[in-house]
């Protein structure tokens, strides 16, 4: 048999804190998972009806490799619609998953050595990619009072003549921060005096509870040197479908689509009728999940805040919290583990998403109310027995 050779960059490839939560909670009996961020609800039936009638009806060959225009005209029409967005079908390129996206940017925009400004704390795949393709990762810390964002002094400070790229996501996994006006017109003019390019992941945009949703590329100056992040596993619960999309500049999603030939050569045939679809009957329904969503960490935050030890801000955007634990006396990540044990609930540690997350932890609010009341309570009494 012959020697597999591990490549050198990859020798020392770990699992994250993330993954070993995962995978520590699939083995505990009785659990209640709060530690992955994906909605309860099935895809609605008709979308699965949709994407079923396209395959009965001969839609089964290979897609167009930027995507079905029918469904890049919905997105545009979609955005359009619900932030005012002016999108031109032809500026989409549809993916597989919306991580595939900042993957296929880096990919096409990276040379060795090149700089990433990446705003903690974060979805911490952001890491993994730069590195995979040879960029350098430059995270910028934030604390709670500016709403876990960094400041436009932040970002300033922390660029070189190496940067090239600065990464954002509003609202955020894992904070449910929301960015404000002034703090999204802050990031474009940083962006625009060092002529940075921004991934501004927007996966999260239909859960907003305070303020509103703010498109980076839709700021002055920003058009051009923005490429958004966008999807469907999280408004339409379409998780297992594999379906997002980047929206940006002409010349960049032209590298982006001949990389993505050699990779996945288009995305599923069905998985785009079926977006198609729901972009265009479901935003109703996407309405009434936003306040099911606003219910649940709501409702959560006020228990956590009840809980000694344990601070939990307004919750702003998205689906999860990021209470601060420190007043209990342990480290994130000895928290997350000793809650599995002791109180059968799995978290995520904040040390996960970046240095800035220390002495928080993440709370996926993606159960019922039922099973989250259960979960605030063995919490509860979790703390409450160790004094």
């Amino acid at each position: 048999m012959p020697a597999i050779r591990i490549a050198d960059r990859f020798s020392s490839l770990q699992p994250s804190s993330m993954i070993k939560i995962f995978q520590a909670a699939s083995a505990v009996e009785g659990l209640i998972n709060l530690s992955f961020g994906e909605p309860d609800f099935h895809t609605e039936p008709e979308i699965v009806d949709a994407a079923a009638k396209a395959a009965r009806e001969g839609c089964t060959h290979y897609p167009p490799l930027q995507g079905f225009e029918d469904l890049r005209k919905e997105i545009a029409a979609y955005w359009k619609r619900h932030h005012g967005l002016e999108t031109d079908p032809a500026d989409i390129l549809l993916t597989v998953g919306g991580l595939q996206a900042p993957h296929l940017c880096f990919q096409a925009m990276l040379n060795p050595g090149d700089e990433v400004l990446v705003a903690e704390p974060c979805f911490s795949a952001y890491f993994q990619q730069v590195e995979n393709n040879g960029g350098v990762v430059a995270p910028v810390p934030s604390r709670e009072e500016n709403g876990f964002f960094p400041t436009a002094e932040d970002f300033a400070q922390a660029v070189t003549p190496r940067t090239k790229i600065l990464v954002v996501n509003s609202p955020c996994n894992p904070t449910g921060g929301v960015l404000t006006m002034e703090q999204a017109l802050e990031i474009a003019d940083v962006a625009v005096r060092h002529d940075l390019f921004v991934i501004s992941d927007e996966i999260y945009e239909a859960f907003i509870y305070s303020g509103k949703h703010i498109p980076l590329s839709s700021l002055p100056g920003m058009k051009e040197r923005t490429m958004t992040v966008g999807g469907f596993s999280k408004s339409h619960c379409m998780t297992g479908w594999r379906i997002g999309y980047a929206m940006g500049p002409a010349e960049l999603l032209k590298v982006m689509t001949t990389l993505s030939v050699s990779q996945t050569f288009g995305v599923n045939t069905l998985a785009q009728k079926g977006g198609a679809f729901a972009l265009a009957t479901q935003d109703k329904k996407v309405k009434a999940r936003t306040a099911e969503f606003e219910r649940r960490v709501r409702y959560c935050a006020g228990r956590l805040n009840a809980m000694p030890g344990v601070s939990c801000p307004e919750p702003k955007g998205a689906f999860y919290l990021f209470p601060d634990i420190s007043g209990t006396g342990m480290a994130d990540e000895e928290f997350a583990w000793w809650l599995l044990e002791a109180g059968k609930v799995a978290v995520i540690p904040g040390t996960a998403f970046g240095k800035s997350g220390t002495g928080h932890i993440r709370i996926a609010c993606t159960l019922s109310m039922e099973d989250l009341g259960k979960a605030m309570d063995r919490m509860e009494e979790a703390l409450k027995k160790r004094g």
